[in-house]
């Protein structure tokens, strides 16, 4: 325990985040030491100015045993929305430690769809003590959203949405909304459907309030007019409200009529999962993996691709003992050697890097292809041709031997340019066949520069010094 408030204030400024919107050390000390001497107006104090993304991110960053007092002496102030924001396997911990009635209350805050992200991927036992604490209009609700497939459009839309008939006029609108006591708590557009509850059209607030009363809703209407199905793929989705700015859109059944709406923080969201999922298996490191796993569990999703990189290693190491009389001859290629695989390594991971995310964000085509694999290959014959003439010079004046100059210089060219083409088509060949990109492509790139870079350095040296 902490013995004296004045221990807090001994941050170091220089040791606190430049940003604006970073936790900082000093509050969060704070916020432990009340939990420390149980104070709990002091704790409800201090958390009260914070934002509930901003208490996720302290819930996940303090150990488990700080964790657990501070929701327990945080009691029933704590917000569903703080629930919504965290990471899951914390969710799940802290859905453990609430109260049953303390989690039913920050329950009922939520939107239906930010309580299906929240349940479903809970045990069954700790999903349906949440369904039991809902409305029945909103369990139902819920257990429906449930029932579509997982990342789906049918899960991400939330199920209050704000209607009218095509036929009203502003005035009837505003009317309605005025005295409706169920609307979302936050919503962009009305949307008009037919007599078959089919949506017709989307009007913005923004619209509607700068109209005059007798004008019609369907003369309102925005010229971009998305509707998604309840099973279309939450990729795509996002992928939609990004390409063509949407702030919301209308979700239909099998029947084209109206469940729910889209918005696009939801969007966005997904967005921002499939990026973090390409970047860590970009780095062969599991999609799941989070700071607050243990050794254990962090060891057993890096071990797997670890154990593919250790062949790919092996394949190369075959390629070199091929060479062995060579390099024993001629010592200086030893030493040259990892230059060219590191360089050719360095470059492929350029242009696979460049691949993945355009075949993510759905730019590189069939229709520019060609176009792009010629410019990466270009790229590295200019780059292999600069680097040549410099570790020309390095060969040339280190070992006093123009010929291996011109050895290693040829094999940087033929390296970057296969470097190039290979980050380029490996990802486009894998997508073809219906393989992530991002998960296989770095393994197969290495493999690529490493093996060519090595057998052409290494039989060039075998042509022209021996």
């Amino acid at each position: 325990m902490t013995d004296e408030p004045e221990k807090i204030e001994r941050a170091d400024d220089e040791d606190e985040s430049n940003f604006d919107y970073a936790l900082n050390r000093r509050d969060v000390a704070k916020i432990l030491y009340a939990v420390d001497i149980g104070d709990r107006d002091q704790l409800v104090e201090l958390m009260e100015p914070l934002h509930a993304a901003d208490i996720a991110d302290m819930l996940e960053q303090i150990n488990a045993f700080d964790r657990m007092r501070l929701i327990k002496l945080y009691d029933k102030e704590f917000d569903g929305e703080i629930l919504s924001e965290l990471d899951e396997v914390i969710r799940e911990e802290v859905i453990g430690i609430l109260k049953p009635e303390v989690l039913a209350e920050a329950v009922r805050e939520l939107d239906s769809d930010d309580v299906v992200d929240l349940i479903e991927d809970l045990e069954e036992d700790q999903k349906a003590a949440i369904l039991d604490v809902l409305e029945d209009s909103d369990r139902v609700a819920v257990e429906q959203s449930l029932t579509y497939p997982e990342y789906s459009a049918g899960r991400m839309m939330q199920r209050e949405v704000v209607m009218a008939p095509e036929h009203w006029n502003v005035g009837e609108a505003i009317d309605y909304l005025r005295n409706s006591e169920t609307l979302p708590e936050q919503f962009y557009h009305i949307v008009m459907v037919d007599p078959r509850l089919r949506p017709v059209g989307n009007v913005t607030l923004g619209r509607l309030m700068a109209s005059r009363r007798e004008v019609l809703l369907k003369s309102l209407v925005e010229d971009v007019f998305h509707v998604f199905h309840v099973n279309q793929m939450e990729g795509d989705v996002a992928y939609a409200f990004n390409q063509y700015h949407l702030i919301s859109a209308p979700v239909v059944d099998e029947n084209d009529r109206l469940v729910g709406v889209i918005t696009i923080d939801d969007a966005m969201t997904v967005l921002d999962d499939e990026h973090e999922e390409d970047i860590l298996r970009l780095a062969g490191v599991h999609e799941e993996s989070r700071l607050s796993d243990s050794v254990l569990e962090t060891t057993k999703q890096r071990f797997p691709w670890l154990a593919v990189n250790l062949l790919t290693a092996v394949l190369a190491s075959m390629v070199i003992a091929q060479f062995e009389e060579a390099i024993a001859q001629v010592v200086a290629l030893a030493v040259l050697m990892p230059i060219v695989a590191s360089m050719g390594g360095n470059a492929g991971t350029q242009a696979l890097t460049v691949a993945v995310r355009a075949l993510a964000t759905r730019d590189l085509t069939g229709s520019n292809i060609w176009r792009v694999i010629r410019r990466e290959v270009a790229v590295g014959m200019v780059n292999g041709l600069a680097f040549a003439l410099i570790m020309g010079i390095v060969g040339l004046t280190w070992f006093s031997s123009a010929k291996l100059g011109l050895v290693i210089a040829a094999a940087m060219v033929i390296n970057l340019v296969v470097a190039g083409l290979a980050g380029i088509a490996i990802p486009v060949i894998l997508e073809r066949l219906k393989v992530d990109p991002a998960l296989a492509s770095g393994a197969f790139v290495t493999t690529v520069t490493d093996v060519v870079g090595f057998f052409a350095f290494l039989g060039l040296a075998v042509v022209v010094l021996l």
